[in-house]
Formats: C-alpha cells, structure tokens, sequence
C-alpha cells in the first residue's frame, strides 16, 4: 500500500469519527433546542402617586466679578 492511500483511509476514518460526534451532540447555538420559557413576573403593588418633577430648567448663568 501506497502511503498516499493508508492517509486517505486514515482521514476518511477522522471525519467519519468527527461527524458522528456532530450528529450525537447536536447543532450548536440555539437551532436545535426548545425556547427559553419567557419569566413572568407578578405586577408590582401599587405604590402611592410621588409628585412629578419639576421641569428641567435652563442653565444657570452667574455673574462673576474680575480679580
């Protein structure tokens, strides 16, 4: 047997062993896998009204004397 041919039966043996690895552990990612159950969380009790906060207002411009 030629070595180019014992390389080839070697390889065709790695990528037979490689791709039933693949199918036996599954895609990677989330193809594949069921959806994540989405949290529910409970309403949250009702807080008492705060007061609104006042407006944003301009910037403040101070005057400020020489030295």
């Amino acid at each position: 047997m030629a070595s180019e041919s014992v390389g080839g039966i070697l390889g065709v043996i790695a990528a037979a062993i490689v791709l039933a690895v693949a199918v036996v552990f599954g895609p990677i990612g989330q193809y594949g896998k069921p959806p994540k159950p989405a949290k529910v969380e409970p309403a949250p009790a009702a807080a008492p009204a705060a007061p609104a906060a006042p407006a944003p207002r301009g910037p403040i411009i101070r005057e400020v004397p020489n030295q």
